[in-house]
């Protein structure tokens, strides 16, 4: 995969912190992006593995396109989201798992301001 087509840690955060009212705060021994206080995604210590709080559709949608890369995020028995190997992530499809979590997060308010900017407003890689 050419350099272009790799994520890391870094654009992840430039994807997240591109979201109106989106911080990054520790939780625990992670990372984490956070809007209005509540946790969109974190990222693990090694700075491998990001975890995105999506609905099971989208779970098993990420899952079906790439096995490698994604997989159940389980809660107990419980799925909350996707676990994303960032060495074989997609970088595009990481940015979209990111913003469909925040805007489960964000007020009504911050997504028409964020959907108004338009696509220019979106850091990384087209759809």
């Amino acid at each position: 995969m050419p350099d272009s087509d790799r994520i890391d840690l870094a654009l992840v955060r430039q994807f997240a912190l591109a979201l109106p009212g989106a911080t990054e705060e520790p939780h625990f021994d992670m990372t984490s992006f956070r809007v209005r206080g509540k946790i969109f995604a974190t990222a693990t210590p090694d700075e491998i593995h990001l975890h995105v709080f999506v609905d099971e559709p989208e779970v098993s949608t990420s899952v079906g396109e790439n096995p490698a890369a994604f997989e159940p995020l389980l809660w107990g028995r419980k799925v909350r989201g996707v676990r994303v190997s960032l060495p074989g992530a997609p970088p595009e499809r990481v940015r979209d798992l990111i913003e469909e979590s925040w805007r489960r997060k964000a007020l009504a308010r911050l997504v028409m301001e964020f959907d108004r900017a338009g696509p220019a407003s979106r850091p990384g890689p087209a759809s």
